[in-house]
């Protein structure tokens, strides 16, 4: 039986698993992936957290996992299938959670949940071999790389309309590509996207490939209503056509939002007691490696509240 277990190893699962062990807690740290690091393993090159300017993504998310090894966290490669909460902990007396995965069953008096959330995808050519080399799915995090450069942000929505708008500020021309003939984004956003003199925005658009050799040089993409096909050089690829909370297994034992988010303030707690969910799974307004793992320290201070 364990203190805690921690569901996830990407920024903040990992944070909490340093957190928990300098806190004395007896800690399963559960990943689905051969690697821990979440996201931040795509990134090509982290220019915004702290202390690393320019940094590999990669290199970045090892270190994570390293600092986390070196506290001596116990990690297990398994996907849950199941959480049973509020349950009686076998031969203690005490009640907590059962975590049922494709390993084998765990039990903890307390349960963190830190499986993020996924960007949502084009599925077209090049996509995936580009992405971190010009393709990117936060404007936030690598807007600075193409600072006087071209870029494109691919979708009609708030987030879309918001890309182009940051991006605006920093790159020399900015297309924003959608599929229909209006935008889905607030008002307000649209007006602020229409306003500036280097944005463009190209209807009834879709890209067909991302194209490049190692870094993005430009796209194929095709007007839905006349069918014609053209490339356009660009160097950078914003895709920005939607998000979800990895919370399919934890949505019916915790409250979330309309779009699936863990609902938990800073103190990382759900409305189930001794649950709680840090990081991009959690409602939160910005979602960055650094909040990422600010939430791992702050959930370990409400565990450490919650056990005693």
């Amino acid at each position: 039986m364990y203190d805690l277990i921690i569901v996830g190893s990407g920024p903040a699962g990992l944070s909490a698993a340093v957190y928990a062990k300098r806190a004395g807690l007896n800690v399963l740290v559960l990943e689905k992936s051969p690697m821990s690091g979440g996201q931040v393993l795509n990134t090509y090159e982290v220019d915004n957290y702290l202390g690393l300017p320019g940094i590999n993504g990669f290199d970045l998310g090892m270190k994570f996992r390293e600092h986390a090894d070196k506290m001596g966290a116990e990690f297990m490669e398994g996907e849950v299938a199941e959480v049973e909460t509020d349950t009686e902990l076998s031969g203690s007396g005490e009640r907590g959670h059962i975590v049922k995965t494709d390993k084998g069953d765990f039990e903890a008096k307390t349960l963190l949940i830190a499986t993020g959330a996924s960007y949502a995808k084009l599925g077209v050519v090049g996509e995936e071999e580009l992405s971190g080399k010009g393709v990117s799915y936060c404007a936030t995090c690598d807007g600075a790389f193409f600072k006087n450069r071209t870029a494109a942000v691919v979708g009609g929505g708030d987030v879309a309309a918001e890309d182009a708008v940051f991006l605006a500020r920093i790159c020399k021309k900015v297309y924003l590509l959608h599929r229909r003939d209006e935008l889905r984004a607030a008002k307000i956003l649209q007006d602020k996207v229409k306003e500036l003199p280097n944005i463009e925005i190209l209807w009834n658009t879709v890209v067909e490939e991302i194209q490049g050799d190692g870094q993005v040089t430009g796209m194929q993409i095709r007007n839905v209503v006349s069918g014609e096909k053209s490339s356009m050089a660009v160097d950078g690829v914003f895709i920005a056509v939607g998000i979800r909370p990895n919370s399919d297994v934890f949505k019916e034992i915790a409250e979330c939002d309309s779009k699936g988010y863990l609902i938990a303030g800073e103190d990382c707690a759900t409305n189930v007691p001794g649950i709680f969910a840090a990081g991009d799974i959690r409602t939160k307004s910005l979602r960055q490696v650094i909040t990422a793992v600010a939430d791992g320290a702050n959930a370990i201070a409400g565990i450490q509240n919650y056990l005693l």
